[in-house]
């Protein structure tokens, strides 16, 4: 699916293939077939999505195309989380038959640009349609100069196939609003590459020679050539695993923006190589409520030392806390002014600060739940109510003044909990059209509105 300027170009087992090894006695050792760069070709799929969306106080729908790769005998294909979310109302896959079948969101991760779709097997097994699945190498094995193919679809090109190296394994990105308006790239570094990515490709894999697939294409600059960006295997395996599992990856949250120390170890009395600066921490996030302070430096996590000295250190201590069960306690060893501290930290469940979005077409006004993280993160006493991302000219939400930041809290002095209760009173009003008094939160201060018919 196209980019941005970034261009966004119990678990379900993975298929392991085995090399046959000389028994000493019993019978022969079962030999899977060897893996090759044609099996891959076999395995790659374009996906076109409708999605529906809310801009501007109404109900839109767009089309896009991205790439994927089939990486079960059951038809799990994996894909970019910007190519296919939980707006999309219609998803199909093009499989290298040219063949179309219909597939499903099995589940979605913005955190890492992830997601995972099953092809509708039973369609596939009425129409007697077949499809090879990709097999994962591993990532952390990777070296600058190696050779590597990008294979997708870009600009609508099925089946290409472009050639580069690995131009840097560990390519560090600050967590960015890259998915929908959502958080990407906390718990990751990326691959550089300078095989060709373009839009399209998002969702594709990055290959090796044989086939195996080291990474998923995701993103690119725009205006620069040469410059493209994968999401490495060994996390892209890790979110497969758990999308089938359960639909979603569980991560924990403590309240903690981490920061580097290089340059700064002298004026915190720190050597070189340990620690990790906190920039700042939530307003009431579990760590907050532990004590912990902007400028502390974490030493060590359960006792484990931490380093966090250079940003591409960062994601894989994020991806630590979060890899811990919510609601563990996590001793964070910290250093204050010279003293050591043990402070116990209760993780929470990780939130996105972006909620679930509707759109009340009579009113002209599209609107988003108030998530825990948004909450916090503007200071607001709860996370009750829905903030309006857009109105329609000439319709009742913007005849009212209501404007694009507005929370609402209250409608004719009843508390507005969440989206689905204005889901209720939307639902009265289609019935009933009568005039309704708005309660909204706007620049912190209380403002009404009358909502007419």
């Amino acid at each position: 699916m196209a980019t941005a300027a970034w261009c966004m170009a119990g678990c379900a087992h993975m298929p392991v293939w085995k090399r046959a090894v000389a028994q000493p006695e019993g019978p022969p050792a079962e030999v899977a077939p060897k893996y090759d760069f044609d099996t891959l070709l076999q395995a790659v799929v374009r996906i076109d999505v409708r999605e529906m969306t809310f801009e501007a106080g109404a109900q839109r729908f767009t089309s896009g195309v991205g790439s994927g790769v089939i990486l079960t005998a059951d038809g799990l294909v994996l894909t970019n989380a910007h190519v296919v979310s939980p707006r999309a109302v219609e998803v199909s896959v093009t499989l290298p038959s040219l063949e179309r079948v219909r597939a499903s969101l099995v589940g979605w991760d913005h955190w890492t640009d992830l997601a995972v779709l099953r092809l509708e097997m039973a369609e596939v097994q009425r129409r007697g349609l077949s499809f090879a699945h990709a097999e994962f190498a591993d990532s952390d094995a990777l070296k600058p100069g190696q050779t590597v193919f990008a294979v997708g679809t870009p600009h609508g090109l099925t089946r290409t196939v472009t050639k580069g190296i690995i131009s840097n394994t560990n390519r560090y990105f600050e967590a960015s609003d890259g998915v929908l308006g959502y958080e990407t790239g906390s718990f990751n570094t990326w691959l550089q590459t300078d095989a060709a990515i373009n839009p399209g490709n998002s969702g594709g894999p990055l290959v090796l020679e044989d086939g195996r697939v080291v990474g998923i294409n995701s993103r690119t600059y725009l205006g620069a050539d040469n410059l493209g960006f994968a999401i490495p295997s060994n996390t892209a395996r890790f979110v497969l695993e758990k999308l089938a599992e359960c639909g979603e990856v569980e991560r924990s949250y403590v309240g903690i923006v981490p920061g580097v120390l290089v340059d700064l170890e002298r004026f915190f009395s720190l050597e070189a190589n340990r620690g990790m600066l906190i920039n700042s921490v939530d307003p009431g996030s579990p760590s907050s409520r532990a004590g912990l302070r902007p400028g502390d430096i974490v030493l060590a996590i359960n006792g484990v030392p931490v380093d966090g000295r250079f940003p591409e250190q960062l994601p894989p201590i994020q991806n630590r806390i979060a890899n811990f069960s919510v609601g563990a306690t996590v001793v964070m060893s910290v250093t204050r002014g010279g003293e050591t501290l043990e402070l116990p930290v209760v993780t929470e469940r990780l939130e996105s600060r972006v909620g679930e979005e509707w759109a009340f077409e009579k009113w002209g006004m599209s609107v988003r739940r108030v998530s825990r993280a948004f909450a916090r993160e503007n200071r607001l006493p709860d996370a009750n109510g829905v903030i309006v991302i857009g109105t329609q000219p000439a319709f009742p939400a913007e005849k009212a003044g209501l404007a694009r930041g507005d929370i609402i809290t209250k409608v004719d002095s009843a508390p507005v909990a969440d989206l689905e209760q204005l889901k209720e009173i939307y639902g009265l009003f289609e019935n009933e059209p009568k005039s309704l008094l708005l309660e909204a939160l706007r620049n912190r201060s209380v403002a009404f509105f009358v909502l007419k018919p």
